[in-house]
């Protein structure tokens, strides 16, 4: 029988030396692939608790222990979902040292999947060998975006795949729009660290594409008595997890996404939700190409408590252009709802994984983080 092996960054590392460590005087490792091996081999060698650091995209990053019947339990689901097979070629591109790269590993191992492992950067494709095919990736949406923008060469690859996940961030208009030249189906994933990556898909493409959520198998939903998502399951190792995500809850294993309860903002006594806000200016901004990243917050206001704002990763918008985006912005929400202000920084800080960091951005601009 053939030795199984992956590539990384291009070089050819064999199962059983990976489980060994026996190239660790031969070859020199970057950080990333030593991390990435080292994953591996406590794979390859049985271990049973792994240490998992929470992205930090919505608080200070903390590490979890998961064990390895939640990650087999969550790759099972993935695996059945998209008809996953011995063979099947799978390109990692997520960063293996969080949740999302870790559990892409997990499913190549689970599944007898070839897989391929690049660096997690902007564009994952250009460091694949031309004429290299997949049939399951993930990507974070800004991944996915620059290779439809950058390379649109790339979309026979992509459609060459049984499936491709698409997590760690919203979609923003843009994507969801050029999604639709896909026929491979593409998934939001709903999930987070504590449930071993996701654990409900959203379809985003084709004539099926929907607005709501679909549980794997053997998770069970429910809500709090704030309105917020409750999980629980194999992934969570039957422990309840209280989500700070308000749903809505459309069947025992359906729900609508409507936003986190912290991004809940109270002004003058009337609740504007941001994410209500964020697909407004998104329909404002439908015409720009490329579209700037922004998001929406609050900051303290002596009158209403708080005050919306919009916060845009550009350099400032000239007067005259602002009074437009203002003018598009009106019709689409109610009073209460419309930014009251409007900031601009030429770089949003991320977190490890890529996604906006609000807070670390805030006070970049010197802004009060609420």
């Amino acid at each position: 029988m053939a030795e199984k092996y992956l590539l990384l960054n291009g070089n050819k590392f064999y199962y059983d030396e990976i489980a060994e460590y026996s190239f660790r005087n031969s070859i020199e490792l970057n950080g990333y692939e030593a991390k990435t091996l080292e994953f591996c081999r406590s794979w390859l060698n049985g271990v049973q608790e792994f240490p998992i650091q929470t992205s930090g995209s919505t608080g200070t990053p903390k590490t979890i222990n998961l064990t390895r019947r939640q990650l087999e339990s969550s790759a099972r689901k993935t695996i059945k979902i998209l008809n996953l097979q011995p063979g099947d070629a799978t390109l990692v591109c997520l960063n293996t040292e969080y949740i999302a790269g870790m559990m892409m590993l997990a499913r190549g191992f689970m599944a007898e999947m070839q897989m391929t492992i690049v660096e997690p950067i902007s564009n994952p494709l250009k460091l694949v060998p031309e004429g290299m095919l997949f049939d399951f990736s993930s990507f974070v949406p800004m991944q996915l975006q620059k290779i439809l923008q950058d390379t649109p060469e790339n979309v026979p690859l992509l459609n060459h795949m049984k499936g491709i996940l698409l997590g760690g961030a919203p979609v923003n208009f843009t994507l969801q729009r050029e999604l639709q030249q896909l026929t491979v189906p593409v998934y939001h994933t709903y999930g987070m660290t504590e449930t071993a990556s996701h654990v409900a898909l959203r379809l985003l493409n084709g004539p099926d594409a929907a607005v709501y959520y679909d549980a794997l198998d053997n998770i069970r939903l429910g809500l709090d008595n704030r309105g917020c998502l409750t999980i629980q399951g194999d992934v969570t190792n039957n422990e309840l997890i209280v989500t700070n995500d308000l749903v809505e809850l459309l069947t025992p294993s359906r729900f609508r996404w409507i936003g986190r309860v912290d991004n809940t903002i109270n002004s003058g006594g009337v609740k504007v939700q941001s994410e209500t806000v964020e697909v407004a200016v998104a329909e404002a901004f439908a015409d720009l190409d490329p579209m700037p990243r922004f998001f929406v917050t609050s900051q303290p206001d002596e009158l209403l408590g708080e005050h919306v704002i919009l916060v845009i990763e550009t350099e400032p918008l000239s007067e005259a252009a602002e009074k437009e985006l203002k003018s598009r912005i009106k019709p689409l929400l109610k009073k209460f709802e419309r930014p009251k202000k409007y900031y601009y920084c030429p770089a949003f800080t991320e977190t490890a994984t890529g996604k906006i960091s609000k807070q670390r951005t805030l006070r970049k601009l010197g802004l009060e983080v609420l």
